[in-house]
């Protein structure tokens, strides 16, 4: 059996919210990122068609259904409580879309981000919370957001004011994903008492399933050759349309049980889930293997390179070298040259000499994808013009 698959571009939340429902409920299923071409149903049980190219401008329309998508929020539910979301993320970006499903299954209303992301519309959006409402006995429910690091790197950033300081604590958790949080970042939300969880997951998993390294209850990790998989009933069907590329990233072990390959490297350790970076954002530099992830970890603990990006470029000497890209800004309080020196410095120091970035790019703005993360093939193709 199949349903009518609806391609979507809502920006009312009411609208959307309702369209969402209503595909969780049996369809028809709603199609985030559609550009044309796609079939006009779907297998039955599907409810949301995500097409996503991430940061690495490879497109996928991933299937989920209406069962995955609740399995991830009851077992976020489960994990941190139940509560008011404020959806900061665009819905057809997965870690915005689970904000509307958690707060479908909670009953609530979702509070909305309605213009552009800054300091003071997160403030105002979270005062907004805080009023007791309607219905609501006087009393004010616990509030959860989702954000990506940059969003997070700009609160932070404002936090001098009183108002953004206290909409961050306001929060019983706040959802960090989509990338790497950067080392200081994290120190500065736990000196002002912002209360985050680290996630990890993927529009194949519904969204965040590990957080603060922890699996949900419901979910399975476990490490192949260096490769982390995942397993539990938040998993995507697959790629609409390529039955190749399922079968190839999504793998049935041999008790049946029915595992994504991430593509990320990393290890489990005392239940402990550890990223590594990608298996393919890895360069051979004088015939050594280097993560540019790796790299960029440590690029972005230093000071005014916190929202740096580590692209990898063509070298004559070495086959490949890596190139920091950062948005000005802490940066200019240094040179150039010296902001450079402290990354390779920092570089060598944990992964050795020909790990070391060649060169630092400073830009006035780092293209973003919509979810608010780096767009990497953007960024790598403007290197390459430049280099």
């Amino acid at each position: 059996m199949s349903i009518e698959l609806r391609p979507t571009d809502a920006d009312d939340p009411e609208e959307l919210r309702a369209a969402l429902g209503r595909a969780l409920d049996g369809g028809p299923a709603l199609g985030f990122g559609m550009v044309g071409g796609e079939p006009e149903s779907v297998p039955d049980g599907t409810a949301v068609v995500i097409a996503t190219s991430g940061s690495t401008g490879i497109p996928k329309r991933v299937v989920l259904s209406g069962e995955a998508l609740r399995a991830g929020a009851e077992a976020t539910a489960a994990r941190i409580g139940a509560g008011r979301w404020l959806l900061a993320l665009p819905a057809s970006y997965v870690a915005g879309l689970q904000v509307l499903v958690r707060s479908l299954l909670a009953g609530t209303e979702p509070a909305v981000l309605e213009q552009r992301f800054s300091a003071d519309a997160f403030a105002m959006a979270t005062l907004s919370m805080l009023r007791p409402t309607a219905g609501s006995g006087g009393g004010i429910p616990e509030l959860y957001t989702s954000l990506v690091p940059a969003q997070l790197a700009t609160l932070l950033g404002a936090a001098d004011s009183d108002a953004v300081r206290s909409s961050l604590c306001a929060y019983r958790a706040i959802l960090v994903g989509g990338q790497a949080l950067p080392e200081p970042l994290r120190e500065r939300a736990a000196e002002l008492g912002v209360r985050l969880v680290r996630t990890y997951g993927s529009s194949e998993t519904s969204g965040g399933c590990v957080y603060d390294g922890v699996p949900l209850d419901t979910a399975a990790v476990k490490a192949v050759d260096g490769e982390l998989r995942i397993a539990g009933p938040m998993l995507a069907d697959g790629y609409l349309g390529d039955p190749e590329l399922t079968a190839r990233v999504f793998e049935r072990d041999e008790h049946g049980i029915r595992w994504y390959r991430t593509g990320d490297l990393g290890l489990v350790e005392d239940g402990i889930v550890r990223v590594h970076g990608r298996a393919d954002n890895v360069i051979v530099s004088g015939g050594i293997n280097i993560s540019l992830d790796r790299v960029e970890r440590i690029v972005r603990r230093v000071p005014g390179l916190t929202d740096a990006v580590v692209i990898p470029v063509a070298d004559a000497r070495w086959g490949e070298a890596s190139v920091i890209v950062a948005p000005r800004g802490e940066a200019l309080r240094r040179s150039e040259a010296e902001q450079l020196a402290h990354a390779r410095d920092a570089v060598a120091e944990e992964l050795g000499k020909p790990a070391r970035p060649a060169r630092l790019i400073l830009v006035d703005e780092l293209d973003t994808l919509p979810s608010g993360k780096p767009d990497r093939e953007a960024i790598r193709r403007a290197v390459a013009e430049l280099h």
